[in-house]
């Protein structure tokens, strides 16, 4: 515990691995659940608030609202590159730590600013642009934790930092509808608002609550991740090995494949109560908000299952086509005015967003091990070795491009070419 930079570190080493490796792996994985459980709140917070602000007298127009609700996920989803980059630089405790600690800065900015309706809009559109804090922070977590785990059992781990750390969506949009009428806190959080929608009248709301809330929670991952998690090391990064896969035409298509599975995901995610709101100003959207990003992130690891049986590329064309119809049925009954047609598709949309986002994961390594594997001559062993290392490499590196939930630019970066402890693209002993 005091020594919070390993001297060494072999989790390859069965022995080690046994003895003390995974106690301090779990110990770092359980932190890091938590710290980006957190971040996944605070990206999505926007999604919900949004829709009472014009209950609570601010004037935006529905574009205005609309703009709030993408702004996180537009600023979260391009800091994730960067952040990609940032653990071997600064050692991952201590970027989890300083990571965690940003989250303070939308929390508190949404808190205040969401007291007065005179707020301009550039002002509110400035703290839900600090909400990227809680999507890029996704990147640099995966990478820390990939670290930590044999190969064997990193599949596992990164599924629950990833998996369980999602729920965070869900989270946030079952939550903020019960603690902004809870007027516990009022003394310390501020004034109560005058809440003019529903059919119950006027009553009193406190929509500061939904971000003062997580507060405490992220002061206590600061701690955690400050006294709990560990530096590794020997960490470096090869930047120009990261940046060659921009080369690839392979990675493109593949980014543009995830853009349309988890890019959707999160974008029916954020825009799902406030466009439910607006076409079926009855419904008390509070209700059911959660139900859809809760089935997106449990159904995931279906699409890995899936893709392992029939194909990564066979699923998400399935998926890409049931998606076509599902959006066609939003729209339709949405012309016609029929709710539970509405719910029912979206309900579908977040299922199949789902599947995909494991899907598309699924043909990431697939593709690029058959690309280098096609060029040499499979009867040369050292050869074949080389063409295994620069295909995980290059994997890697796309997955992080991707924003994807795997092992992110970084991780791939210190990937060796030869790698003298034997496991062809592992890790070497240290």
């Amino acid at each position: 515990m005091r020594d919070r930079r390993l001297d060494t570190w072999e989790p390859e080493d069965e022995a080690f691995w046994e003895q003390r490796g995974r106690r301090i792996a779990w110990r770092n994985l359980l932190v890091s659940v938590f710290t980006l459980f957190l971040g996944f709140v605070v990206w999505t917070l926007w999604s919900l608030v949004v829709v009472y602000l014009p209950a609570a007298g601010f004037e935006y127009s529905e574009s205005e609202l609309f703009l709030l609700t993408a702004l996180p996920s537009l600023a979260g989803a391009t800091g994730r590159l960067a952040y990609s980059f940032v653990v071997p630089v600064f050692g991952g405790r201590r970027w989890n730590t300083f990571a965690t600690a940003t989250l303070v800065i939308p929390t508190l900015g949404l808190g205040f600013a969401v007291q007065n309706p005179e707020t301009p809009f550039w002002l509110m559109a400035f703290f839900a642009v600090t909400a990227r804090f809680g999507g890029a922070n996704f990147s640099s977590s995966m990478d820390h934790i990939s670290y930590f785990f044999p190969e064997r059992e990193e599949g596992i781990a990164l599924g629950i930092n990833g998996g369980v750390s999602n729920v965070g969506v869900s989270a946030a949009q079952f939550l903020v509808p019960v603690v902004i009428f809870v007027d516990a806190f009022g003394r310390i959080t501020g004034p109560a608002q005058t809440y003019l929608g529903g059919s119950a009248g006027a009553r009193a709301m406190w929509l500061q609550n939904a971000g003062f809330v997580w507060v405490p929670f992220v002061l206590v991952g600061v701690v955690a991740s400050y006294l709990w998690m560990n530096d590794l090391p020997d960490v470096d990064a090869d930047i120009s090995e990261q940046l060659s896969i921009l080369r690839r035409k392979h990675n493109w298509l593949l980014c543009y494949l995830y853009l349309g599975t988890f890019g959707s995901f999160i974008g029916y995610a954020v825009a799902f109560p406030l466009l439910t709101s607006i076409q079926f100003p009855a419904r008390d959207v509070s209700l059911f908000a959660f139900v859809g990003p809760l089935l997106g992130a449990s159904i995931r690891p279906l699409g890995g299952w899936l893709s392992d049986r029939l194909g990564g590329a066979r699923v998400t064309l399935w998926v890409f086509g049931v998606m076509i119809a599902g959006t066609a049925l939003v729209i339709y009954t949405m012309v016609i005015g029929q709710f539970w047609g509405f719910f029912a598709a979206f309900l579908l949309l977040f299922l199949t967003s789902g599947i995909g986002n494991g899907s598309t994961f699924k043909m990431v390594p697939v593709i690029f091990r058959k690309r280098h594997l096609a060029r040499v001559d499979e009867s040369d062993a050292e050869e074949r070795e080389r063409a295994l290392s620069r295909a995980k490499m290059e994997a890697g590196s796309v997955s992080g491009s991707a924003a994807e939930s795997v092992p992110t630019a970084g991780f791939s970066s210190r990937r060796r070419s030869a790698s003298p402890s034997g496991w062809p693209g592992r890790r070497p002993p240290r």
